[in-house]
């Protein structure tokens, strides 16, 4: 059965976002030692380019998100074990945009390490947490 168009147009902006937001932090950790071999300051200047698309990244998967629990919402009475797990998600994902903040905004070595492994870890979290809500 084919899905309606904004379901189709609903869940591919949810899953792109995703794409840029967890993928994109992988890819960047996985080049940081690359970056610092070409200068101290490059890892700061990719960091700072890839905030610029990751963050409206981030807000796209809050905004579909939420329209994606208005959809399901609308398509049956979700149990009450699915309320418990969209809840936890909900949690990760704030986890996942606070520590991203906080890796942004970290000045030291150690706060750098912690929130950017916190940020990149809570990310997969959410998107796991998500593929297991999609069913």
């Amino acid at each position: 059965m084919l899905t309606p168009a904004w379901d189709t147009v609903r869940l591919s902006l949810h899953v792109l976002a995703a794409t840029v937001w967890v993928g994109g932090q992988l890819v960047l950790a996985a080049l940081v030692p690359t970056l610092r071999a070409a200068g101290t300051e490059v890892p700061k200047a990719a960091a700072r380019r890839f905030n610029q698309l990751a963050w409206p990244a981030f807000a796209v998967l809050v905004g579909t998100g939420i329209w994606n629990v208005v959809a399901v919402q609308h398509e049956d009475d979700p149990s009450s074990t699915y309320h418990a797990v969209l809840y936890v998600k909900m949690a990760v994902v704030l986890v996942s945009g606070l520590t991203a903040y906080l890796h942004a905004r970290a000045r030291t070595k150690a706060g750098l390490a912690v929130f950017g492994a916190l940020a990149g870890a809570s990310a997969l979290a959410a998107l796991v947490i998500g593929i297991v809500l999609a069913g």
